[in-house]
């Protein structure tokens, strides 16, 4: 891979100041955090909402990312951290409008419609392991990093890591031997 097109050669450029750099990483990094996000919630908007809320944050603490260190990890760990907030906030939010008697429905299979349908499918696949397995096999098969890169998103060691992960698959294992090859099936009968 070129240099000029390397992630962590990229962010070194961006703390440096570098415009063309940080316009790079945005181009190069959206797509995946957009993907990340619209897997979590049913809303095209709050995936939207969230994503510029990463990089206001990420451009907020570009100063704390080492260079030399994998920038994707420091990514993903700050996307986790604006997801977790945006949870807390929408959680007291909504206990908030129920105590001044505000019964506010919220319907989230009709947004679900926008979410692309692999994504539907895994989210449906994944719902019923936790939450931090789900982000677990979320980084390390769809965006594709590695344990170590993985590790440190999520502020665990490698044999954690691991674990979870072997704990997700078995849990996965599981649930698709109980649903049959008839259920399993998309297309229905040959």
């Amino acid at each position: 891979m070129d240099p000029d097109t390397n992630l962590d050669t990229l962010m070194a450029r961006y703390q440096a100041g570098d415009f063309a750099a940080a316009t790079a990483l945005i181009e190069r990094i959206s797509p995946q955090l957009h993907r990340h996000f619209l897997a979590h919630f049913a809303s095209r908007a709050d995936a939207d909402d969230l994503l510029q809320e990463t990089w206001l944050r990420i451009h907020r603490v570009r100063h704390t990312y080492r260079p030399g260190e994998p920038v994707l990890p420091w990514f993903y760990a700050i996307a986790r951290r604006v997801r977790i907030d945006h949870y807390r906030r929408a959680t007291r939010t909504a206990a908030h409008e129920r105590s001044l008697g505000q019964r506010a429905r919220v319907d989230a299979l009709s947004e679900k419609e926008d979410a692309d349908q692999a994504a539907e499918d895994l989210e449906t696949l994944l719902a019923p392991l936790p939450q931090s397995q789900r982000d677990l096999i979320w980084m390390m098969k769809v965006a594709g990093m590695s344990l170590e890169d993985v590790a440190r998103a999520s502020s665990c060691s490698v044999g954690s890591v691991k674990q979870k992960v072997h704990r997700a698959y078995e849990n996965l294992r599981a649930r698709m031997s109980a649903m049959g090859p008839k259920k399993r099936s998309v297309g229905g009968p040959p």
